[in-house]
């Protein structure tokens, strides 16, 4: 009962981190955020093989998903940092998360709750493939919304770490206790033995 509530609850974290990695990856192809995309479309490959490994019991599917969300911890960790300006990070500097190939900004920036967008006409400060704007009235800043959402994403990547360790001990100690699932167990396969000691019975004619 115990192995099956592990699997269960793995599964669940999986599914949410595939809803949650899904709705993320929208939001970012609406921001031509590169970086975050490719970032994205990899977790994605990852938690789908994540629950491929336990449903079919695969040891090692699940020790790289394990693997995955510690780097999958350190990138969200990262996205935190710039966009909060630690260090040396700057968003009006740096544009990692275009490949700086592009100004564009978290689609957040314009689209927050509250978000009041206002062009400025007659900008010279732009590229001719942008414009200026100001926005102001948000209730939440677009950093916060991005802070916030890789937050989440850290959580349950902790939470899916914990759970992948503990289901992938479990299928090891079971491949130690059988030869394999649904065959024989661990003491093998014993033939019939034949009887050394034949009866002798009189032939009539």
């Amino acid at each position: 009962m115990g192995k099956c509530d592990g699997r269960c609850t793995l599964l669940v974290i999986c599914s949410l981190q595939l809803v949650a990695a899904l709705q993320r990856q929208v939001f970012d192809f609406l921001g031509y955020q590169w970086a975050p995309i490719l970032a994205n479309f990899l977790h994605i490959m990852a938690v789908i093989l994540g629950m491929f490994g336990t449903v079919q019991f695969r040891f090692r599917y699940l020790i790289f998903y394990a693997v995955w969300l510690v780097l999958w911890v350190g990138w969200n960790s990262f996205i935190i940092c710039f966009y909060l300006e630690v260090g040396n990070l700057s968003q009006d500097r740096d544009f990692l998360m275009t490949f700086n190939t592009s100004l564009h900004r978290s689609w957040w920036m314009e689209h927050g709750p509250g978000c009041l967008v206002t062009p400025v006409l007659d900008s010279h400060i732009a590229p001719d493939d942008h414009h200026v704007i100001t926005v102001s009235g948000c209730l939440l800043d677009y950093q916060y919304i991005e802070v916030l959402s890789s937050a989440i994403q850290i959580l349950l990547a902790l939470f899916g770490f914990v759970y992948a360790c503990y289901v992938s001990k479990v299928f090891q100690d079971d491949e130690d206790s059988f030869d394999f699932i649904g065959g024989f167990d661990s003491y093998g396969y014993q033939p019939p033995q034949k009887s050394s000691h034949l009866q002798l019975q009189p032939l009539y004619t």
